[in-house]
């Protein structure tokens, strides 16, 4: 989760690095007489840079009036002659702004953002001709957040995920300016997809294409996050990123009047298992299921959802090859003790019960990402926000529940 981490705010303290220097023996190498030709950008009239002010020689922006956002440049140029040095530097810390000067030395621009809350020292020096050189210092200070959001991401960089798998971002403080974080969140998709994000709080947000991913897409994510106003003085904490593959399109479709689950691998089908879903009492959810977690063995307790012990219908058991389809707690698994009904009659708490051969042929096959279309049930369709109920939307809704469209 936390790799592909850009740290940006973390410069508030150990501030940045690097210096640039513009030429050894550049006064020597100007050697331009009395009477000097202005700087071809600004207009300043001919004249020795010594009978120019500080100011006007040499022009830093911003300028030192008011906190700036730490991801703004300094940029410092040389409105008569050239720059012969320029200096960033941390007033805590003392270590000094990387930044790149022009190849005619007449502007210097840092290349990294500032940290959150500090205070540089700008000092820079310019020359032209034989005058003496003249030098112009500044103070700028960045902006301190009252409060920073670190997000977090799903899937993991580097996941090889199935065509149902949404990207999930999660801040770990609500925002309140959700336009603002979802214009700092940019998907490009490989080959391109239409997409659009949905918040289904003000600490989640997901992002989905129109219709499942394409098998072998690439996927990246830039939240460039560092920098931006998230509202009522929450500002983000850093910049992530994450790129993950999609593997081919594993779609399950399990029918709960025919009680059979037909397996597609990119549309074809290769596998049909006699099933037995959620009971009259117990139905499971209708619509796409996407599977979010799985494990070779869990302890399924109907306590977690209110049937204690001592109650009507309590269990509490060792259940094999289990796959997550939502939060609570439906799986496709192995299911020994209802093998007899499969294919007969509905007859689990809500999962998807398979026999002990067929869940681990499914176990072998399926993993996070991966589709299970439910219909048939008697059950409610699956809620949005119910884990990777993502998919439940039509599309004109789901676009409905992004801030910035």
């Amino acid at each position: 989760m936390n790799r592909g981490v850009v740290r940006r705010g973390g410069l508030a303290v150990a501030a940045v690095l690097a210096v640039i220097t513009l030429g050894a023996g550049l006064v020597m190498a100007l050697g331009r007489p009395a009477g000097v030709t202005p700087n071809s950008a600004t207009g300043v009239p001919a004249a020795t840079i010594t009978t120019v002010s500080p100011e006007r020689a040499v022009q830093i922006v911003p300028d030192g009036t008011a906190a700036i956002n730490p991801t703004t440049p300094i940029v410092v140029r040389a409105m008569v002659g050239t720059l012969q040095s320029v200096t960033v530097v941390n007033a805590a810390s003392g270590t000094v702004v990387r930044g790149e000067g022009s190849s005619d030395r007449t502007t210097w621009t840092s290349t990294e953002p500032l940290g959150y809350g500090s205070t540089y020292r700008i000092a820079a020096t310019a020359v032209a001709g034989h005058g003496a050189p003249v030098q112009r210092t500044e103070t700028v200070t960045t902006l301190s957040p009252a409060s920073q959001a670190n997000p977090s991401l799903i899937p993991a960089p580097d996941s090889d995920v199935g065509v149902g798998q949404p990207i999930v971002v999660r801040f770990d403080a609500a925002v309140t300016d959700r336009a603002a974080a979802e214009k700092a969140l940019a998907v490009t998709a490989n080959p391109p997809q239409p997409g659009s994000w949905f918040w289904m709080s003000n600490t989640e947000v997901h992002y989905r294409p129109q219709s499942y991913w394409q098998p072998g897409s690439t996927v990246t994510l830039n939240a460039r996050l560092y920098g931006v106003d998230l509202g009522d003085g929450l500002y983000g904490q850093a910049d992530r990123t994450e790129t993950f593959r999609v593997h081919d399109a594993w779609i399950a479709k399990a029918d709960g009047a025919t009680k059979t689950m037909q397996i597609f691998d990119n549309g074809q089908l290769v596998k049909t298992m006699p099933i037995s879903l959620g009971s009259p009492g117990f139905p499971t959810h209708n619509g796409p299921h996407v599977i979010s977690d799985r494990q070779p063995s869990i302890i399924m307790d109907s306590c977690t959802y209110g049937v204690c012990k001592g109650q009507r219908g309590y269990y509490r058991e060792r259940v094999d090859l289990d796959e997550r389809i939502s939060s609570d707690g439906e799986f496709v698994h192995s299911a020994p003790w209802s093998v007899g009904q499969q294919g007969d009659s509905n007859v689990s708490h809500g999962c998807v019960n398979l026999s002990p051969a067929n869940a681990q042929w499914f176990y072998d096959h399926f993993g996070l990402g991966d589709v299970v279309e439910i219909t048939n049930s008697g059950g409610h369709p699956l809620p949005v926000w119910d884990t990777y109920g993502d998919w439940t939307l039509a599309w004109p809704q789901w676009q409905a529940g992004s801030a910035a469209n």
